[in-house]
């Protein structure tokens, strides 16, 4: 099983305004460099919590099913269920029909079954799930300590640039405020 991100979010967790205002940066000068570190902080927040924050359409590739149908999806919060294809033996996909799929997006992982679960006709990435995770699809809707940790790794890089330390993990501010979040590994 592997994602593939399809559409990136629309917005990122912090604006720039709100991000300059943390900075207390009153030029447009460093616009870029601010932006480009939010999404660099966001990215980085989203791989230590393992959870989406704002909206994003992601592909998951299988190659078969589990036991029963069901599949536990490595994306999470999961906020909808797009589709679900199946390769068939002469190569064209059909897609599983909504009443044959029940989903559980409370779990934790997402959790989605398919029954009956039709067998895919290729022995690789035979099955396409298409869905929406993210908490929602602007910044208020994304927990408040998640974005208040955008915005720690922002201020830490923005203010050490060019400083090189050989240090690869968060700072201890940002992963106390992430770990309530963090999703454990299957």
């Amino acid at each position: 099983m592997y994602p593939i991100l399809i559409d990136g979010p629309a917005v990122e967790p912090v604006t720039l305004a709100e991000m300059k205002t943390y900075l207390r940066v009153d030029d447009d000068q460093e616009d870029e460099l601010v932006a480009g570190l939010i999404k660099a902080a966001r990215l980085m927040v989203e791989a230590a919590s393992r959870r989406i924050l704002v909206e994003q359409r992601w592909r998951v590739i299988l190659d078969r099913w589990t036991e029963g149908g069901a599949v536990m999806l490595p994306l999470s919060p999961l906020m909808g269920l797009e589709s679900i294809r199946v390769v068939g033996q002469d190569g064209t996909a059909t897609e599983i029909a909504p009443n044959a799929i029940e989903t559980d997006p409370m779990s934790d992982p997402p959790r989605i079954v398919v029954s009956p679960a039709p067998e895919p006709g290729r022995p690789r990435g035979g099955i396409t799930i298409d869905l929406r995770a993210g908490f929602g699809a602007t910044p208020d809707t994304v927990p408040a300590t998640l974005r208040l940790a955008v915005k720690i790794l922002v201020a830490r890089w923005f203010e050490n640039r060019g400083d090189v330390t050989g240090e690869q993990t968060l700072p201890p501010e940002a992963l106390a405020l992430i770990a309530p979040f963090r999703r454990t590994r299957i």
